[in-house]
């Protein structure tokens, strides 16, 4: 007895003496750890790595740049039931112990004990946190030591609530999907309040493992952890059982989803990552910027469907290509194996690709991938004549036989027949295009498609592609020519020229179009019909170093434009951007205004560190003699009464009224009688644009306008390949043109042209210019400036006037042409 008292004692004594030679040491090594943790202060700010987001004006997504996709949450933005879900599968007792759970300790290393298995972690939420932010994974008794000092440190510092916030919002769920609101988008393609119960337990239960317990990479594993997860918010009081038994009977559905992108505008993406880049260098893809552009979504839309809808329209015209591959289908053809055969085939456009499984004279049986099927029947290709050269055609198909064959790689668009939806046979158009659409009131981009696809081809025709603008170009020309003293009534001889130039090795004859010539015409009509030789006497007469100094006024590059005579043609390089700037000015009046495409940037927690100060069309802001156009400004209702600390960006006036006004009414003629006539169409009388085509139409363009909005579009081959006889601005690129503006201009209401002082309106003679005689019959009204309106009476009105422009003879005076 006495031996078991002392035994008793002996090991008393001895328990105490190890707990205080334990408490010794554990005192010891937290100071010696202690003063080697770091503060936990700056986890009140932090800066999760977010990505560079890019909005339309409208706030619709746009692109995500960025490795890391992650959508941080305030905790009051995260709804209770998944909440409830993570501390069901995580830290039940999160909101009760101090950060660290001593009987989660316990539990993990009784079970440890007992079967030498961890199957437990004695983790806390609070004890992750301090893992994700702090430390590294290494499984070692002084990193948990460490762990465990800062998950006390953290609860110190921060609420419960911040520390879950942090939690959720910082933890890996595979995929490159980082906090729950990016699961949520990548696993679901929804927002956290939109996942049901199935769902956010799926979600929740990723922490633990996220590659082996993921749903997209390993299901049967992930539904088990699932379904845990269930058990344990049943257990635990957050859910019924019937809801928990109903969620179980859910199946995974969880597949990858790309960003959420609601408006599809990559090129303008591509322009805004390159411009974030610029700025703030590497961290543009991490510091959770926002840029919000001004590109309208509706508009957006408008443009790529109507750039591709014009290209396809031209590739059908030009015959069928053949398929893009010929593959050799596998034995037996199940679905499986020919979703295989389609996995590097992506959708181009709106063109999807599909295989031929089947095939006879008239019909043939087409697998698009993920088992469905589509008939296509020879109706469906009647345009896929074969493609000779850009001039020339085969047959029309009498049968299948001769388009298609099984194992053929083609594509596919979506139609309509008989009210029903249908498939017609497609190819990826080879030539190229671009849309580009401004406000003329301050240069802010509306829209922009830099090509058929941004995935085929990332170089961006709206700002990185020069070509010659052809007959575009003479709205400057003529521009120039009014400002010089010319009237819309001048006579210019259309007559035959020849330039000999040494450094050419043969003469240059320029032609019209046509080919034919109309001896003296008036300027209007030039313009209107685009009479090249008209440009080109019109730009001698005037001198060339005058022009390319007005040019200049529209924001063209003088040392960029030709110094000769070439330049009446539109023979210098540019860009769509360029020419929307330019045509910007006779849109709105007569002023200069910068193309935009960022209206402001913001920082991750919602700061503007940027906002476009556009210069600004403000016909009110005139100032009286002594007054400055700020000043003058300031006097405007509703300007905000800080006005006074920066000057107003009011854009400069670059023609004057007069000249805005006449060139208005020119090229209103151009859509009404001229080239563009296609664009009456739209029905509106307040349409203005020039077509325009270079030689052997290597170049379509068409450039229009209303007071409202201005848009440029231009189809060309990248390697500058003719496009094809006939394939004129106004055939190739007008239909683009008005496919755009008939959405952008419906609801806009008809602004009628204002004329300013100093414009007079004089009866002419159509066929002299020269003001019309009493009586004359066929006079005409005409538009001066008031002090260059005729003063000569045409003489004799009824004297044969045949070859003299408007009655479109084709022959030249004698001696008119000239060599010089």
């Amino acid at each position: 007895m006495k031996f078991v008292i002392k035994f008793l004692k002996f090991s008393f004594w001895l328990g105490i003496t190890g707990l205080l030679l334990g408490a010794a040491a554990l005192s010891a090594l937290y100071f010696y750890l202690e003063p080697q943790l770091p503060s936990t202060e700056n986890l009140k700010n932090v800066r999760f790595q977010v990505p560079l987001r890019v909005y339309t004006a409208d706030r619709n997504l746009i692109a995500e740049f960025g490795e890391k996709r992650r959508i941080p949450l305030k905790y009051v933005e995260i709804p209770e039931q998944i909440v409830q879900a993570f501390l069901a599968a995580e830290d039940d007792r999160f909101f009760e112990h101090p950060g660290v759970d001593y009987q989660g300790i316990l539990r993990a290393a009784l079970q440890l004990a007992l079967t030498g298995e961890r199957r437990q972690g004695g983790s806390t939420i609070t004890m992750q946190v301090a893992r994700n932010f702090y430390l590294s994974s290494e499984k070692t008794f002084l990193r948990k030591l460490n762990e465990i000092l800062l998950a006390f440190r953290i609860e110190q510092d921060l609420t419960k609530q911040e520390i879950l916030e942090l939690y959720l919002n910082k933890i890996y769920m595979g995929h490159r999907a980082y906090g729950i609101g990016s699961a949520a988008q990548v696993y679901y393609g929804k927002r956290v309040h939109e996942l049901d119960l199935a769902q956010l337990a799926m979600v929740a239960g990723l922490p633990k493992a996220p590659s082996r317990f993921n749903p997209i990479t390993n299901p049967e594993r992930a539904l088990q952890r699932r379904d845990y997860v269930l058990g344990r918010m049943e257990k635990l009081g957050y859910i019924t059982g019937e809801a928990a038994e109903a969620a179980r009977q859910q199946p995974a559905t969880a597949t990858l989803h790309a960003a959420r992108i609601d408006a599809e505008a990559p090129y303008v993406a591509e322009m805004v990552r390159a411009e974030m880049v610029e700025r703030y260098g590497d961290e543009a893809y991490t510091d959770g910027y926002s840029v919000y552009t001004t590109i309208d979504t509706g508009l957006q839309q408008t443009a790529n469907a109507s750039l591709r809808r014009g290209l396809e329209e031209y590739d059908r015209r030009h015959g069928y290509r053949g398929p893009e591959r010929k593959l050799t289908l596998p034995q037996p053809a199940d679905d499986a194996s020919l979703d295989r055969l389609l996995a590097e085939a992506r959708t181009v456009g709106d063109l999807i690709p599909g295989l031929v499984v089947a095939a006879d004279e008239d019909s043939v049986e087409v697998y698009l991938g993920g088992g469905r099927r589509a008939t296509l029947l020879l109706a469906d290709a009647s345009w896929a004549r074969p493609y000779i050269d850009e001039n020339r055609r085969g047959p029309a198909p009498k049968g299948f036989g001769t388009v298609l064959a099984v194992g053929d790689l083609i594509r596919l668009r979506a139609a309509e027949k008989e009210g029903k939806p249908a498939w017609q046979l497609a190819q990826v158009p080879g030539v190229a295009g671009a849309l580009v659409s401004l406000d003329p009131g301050d240069g802010r981009v509306l829209a922009l498609v830099g090509g058929y696809d941004f995935y085929e081809s990332k170089f961006n025709r709206v700002v990185q592609a020069k070509r010659q603008p052809g007959s575009g170009f003479k709205a400057f020309i003529y521009s120039a020519a009014l400002e010089a003293g010319y009237t819309p009534a001048s006579l210019i001889n259309d007559a035959p020229v020849v330039f000999d130039d040494p450094s050419l090795e043969s003469a240059w004859r320029p032609e019209n179009y046509s080919g034919k010539f109309f001896g003296p015409t008036r300027l209007r009509y030039a313009l209107t019909k685009s009479r090249n030789l008209v440009s080109i006497r019109l730009l001698r007469e005037m001198g060339i170093e005058h022009a390319i100094s007005h040019a200049a006024r529209f924001g063209f590059d003088p040392d960029a434009l030709p110094h000769n005579l070439s330049l009446a043609l539109g023979s210098a390089a540019v860009t769509p951007m360029q020419m929307a700037a330019g045509y910007a000015v006779l849109a709105n009046g007569g002023y200069r205004v910068e193309p935009y495409f960022i209206d402001r940037i913001e920082d991750s927690e919602g700061n503007t560190l940027y906002s476009a100060t556009p210069l600004t069309v403000c016909e009110d802001c005139g100032a009286p003699p002594g007054e400055s156009a700020t000043e003058a400004a300031r006097e405007l209702p509703g300007q905000p009464s800080d006005a006074t600390e920066e000057p107003l960006p009011v854009a400069p006036r670059v023609i004057s009224e007069q000249n805005h006004y006449i060139m208005n009414s020119m090229m209103r003629d151009v859509i009404t009688q001229g080239t563009a006539r296609r664009a009456r169409s739209l029905g509106r009388s307040d349409l203005a644009g020039k077509t325009g085509t270079t030689n052997d139409q290597r170049d379509a363009w068409f450039n229009g306008f209303n007071s409202s909005i201005v848009a440029i579009a231009w189809v060309g081959f990248d390697s500058s390949a003719p496009l094809g006889r006939g394939e004129v601005g106004g055939k190739a690129a007008l239909p683009i043109w008005i496919d755009y503006m008939e959405e952008a201009l419906n609801g806009v209401d008809e602004k009628p042209l204002k004329m300013p002082p100093g414009i007079v309106t004089v009866r002419i003679d159509p066929k002299t210019g020269k003001r019309a005689a009493a009586g004359q019959a066929d006079a005409i009204f005409e538009i001066f400036r008031s002090e260059n309106a005729p003063s000569d009476v045409a003489r004799d009105t009824h004297q044969d006037r045949t070859g003299t422009g408007e009655t479109g003879g084709t022959g030249s005076p004698a001696g008119t042409s000239e060599l010089f």
